[in-house]
């Protein structure tokens, strides 16, 4: 049964073989030959295709005149300016921190963390995992309508203010679970609400916040 998920996998990788670069991405790597050469394959005539990449370039910054291939790696990491460097460093920090939460630990041993907080039955534990997927889809839908409602900053600030009170509730359900000598049954409801809150939280917020950041800010 396990094995049967590969298939949709091994399509998707073969699928992939064949897609082109995206012509954004690569003259943003400094590969406007290669962006040119896509261009002309997936645009109607050359006459759009020059004028798509000419668009590109002038939002990356390329100088329009330029059609060799350009060292985007250097201004990036081997001699950057000082708002490229703030650039790089938010960027990747960005990133470093969304994993640094923990929702990896969280998401990955939710059964074990509930079976901690005092659910023995499997189907119970079946249950409130999938009220954990639920959760996190759903908010993940609202991220979608507010990003640009709202903001990038907003929510990322909100987001990481609950991810920080529903850790810290979660921490105290569970030590107050593991310390009695008797099932709580607040101690479990408080465990699951604040896993609950944590997934949607970062949901709502770090998730979609960084992979949004990250394309926008080095244009």
């Amino acid at each position: 049964m396990l094995g049967i998920a590969a298939v949709p996998s091994v399509m998707l990788a073969v699928g992939i073989l064949a897609m082109p670069e995206s012509p954004r991405w690569l003259v943003m790597q400094g590969r406007l030959r290669d962006a040119r050469e896509v261009l002309l394959r997936v645009s109607n005539t050359k006459e759009e295709a020059e004028l798509r990449l000419r668009e590109i370039k002038a939002a990356a910054g390329v100088d329009e005149s330029c059609t060799d291939d350009v060292g985007v790696w250097k201004e990036l990491l081997l001699r950057p300016t000082p708002a490229v460097r703030r650039i790089l460093i938010a960027s990747l920090g960005i990133h470093f921190f969304e994993h640094a939460t923990g929702i990896e630990a969280v998401v990955l041993y939710t059964p074990r963390i509930f079976k901690k907080a005092g659910i023995s039955s499997r189907s119970k534990l079946l249950f409130v995992t999938m009220g954990m997927g639920v959760t996190k889809t759903a908010f993940i839908l609202v991220a979608t309508l507010l990003l640009d409602k709202v903001g990038r900053r907003p929510l990322l600030l909100t987001s990481v203010a609950g991810m920080i009170l529903s850790l810290s509730s979660l921490g105290f359900g569970l030590t107050m679970a593991d310390h009695s000598q008797q099932k709580l049954p607040w101690a479990l409801g408080l465990c699951i609400v604040s896993l609950l809150l944590f997934v949607a939280f970062f949901s709502i917020g770090l998730a979609p916040v960084t992979w949004v950041y990250s394309s926008e800010i080095f244009p």
